[in-house]
């Protein structure tokens, strides 16, 4: 069986000197593509710099996170422009966090905007970031659907009503990870009204670290046990999970 982890931060400091090492995990794992969505300025050379090394197996992406939109925002997404000349295959990590900060929010929007925008213009699906901000992210979808969208909700925690009315507003994935594993994670009870062609599968390294190993460091490698949660809980073989949610991160992100 075959896997893509389509959201991992390998180039993480938590990996600091390992990053091959679990590339090369994840690989011996049966996860033999891994999508890279970007953070912002401070990390954007060392993931690069890590796909350059490993091209063909890692996969990056270009974007500003909503906790790095801040007061030099407009400097950040300047620096995004020196990127584009790069192969990249999404516009991300992008969208909305309120978790964290409310103090810019009005600044996280029009960055969210912006970046729905150069997704459109280079025919490239986005990674969405949603946290306590559903609702302020659906207002920004419905002010753009003019526009092309396609993409993944990162780490999706939402209902399966949200999940309806988002596929009004464009072609819309949901990413399931490590909290598929958790006990009472509601994620657990949605998942199964969703269909398999709708869902791919994510880690999010180096956080929301799956059952058994939850309380470490989370890694690539550990994609079988959130695709035999999913497989329990949907009534489908592993084989069927692998290869339908390998399709479709293919097919998503043209890999």
């Amino acid at each position: 069986m075959r896997f893509i982890d389509t959201h991992a931060h390998l180039y993480d400091e938590a990996f600091a000197s390992e990053e091959d090492a679990a590339i090369e995990r994840a690989i011996s794992s049966g996860i033999d593509r891994i999508v890279f969505p970007d953070i912002d300025s401070q990390t954007r050379d060392i993931m690069f710099a890590i796909a350059d090394r490993h091209q063909g197996s890692v996969f990056p992406c270009l974007g500003l996170h909503p906790t790095s939109v801040g007061k030099d925002w407009e400097k950040e997404m300047a620096a995004i422009e020196g990127y584009l000349s790069r192969k990249i295959y999404a516009i991300g990590e992008i969208g909305m966090d309120c978790y964290w900060s409310k103090e810019f929010i009005r600044e996280q929007q029009e960055v969210l905007r912006i970046q729905l925008e150069l997704a459109d213009k280079l025919n490239l699906p986005v990674i969405i970031h949603s946290r306590e901000s559903t609702e302020l992210i659906i207002n920004v979808l419905k002010e753009c659907r003019h526009l092309n969208l396609k993409g993944v909700f990162h780490a999706y925690s939402g209902s399966i009503e949200t999940f309806r009315e988002l596929q009004k507003l464009g072609e819309w994935h949901i990413g399931i990870g490590g909290v598929l594993t958790y006990r009472k994670a509601s994620i657990a009870e949605t998942v199964r009204e969703i269909p398999l062609d709708r869902i791919l599968l994510e880690t999010d390294s180096p956080y929301l670290t799956p059952v058994p190993f939850r309380g470490k460091r989370n890694e690539s490698s550990y994609i079988p046990h959130i695709a035999a949660r999913l497989s329990e809980l949907t009534g489908k073989s592993m084989e069927e999970v692998a290869q339908t949610t390998t399709s479709n991160a293919e097919k998503l992100f043209g890999i």
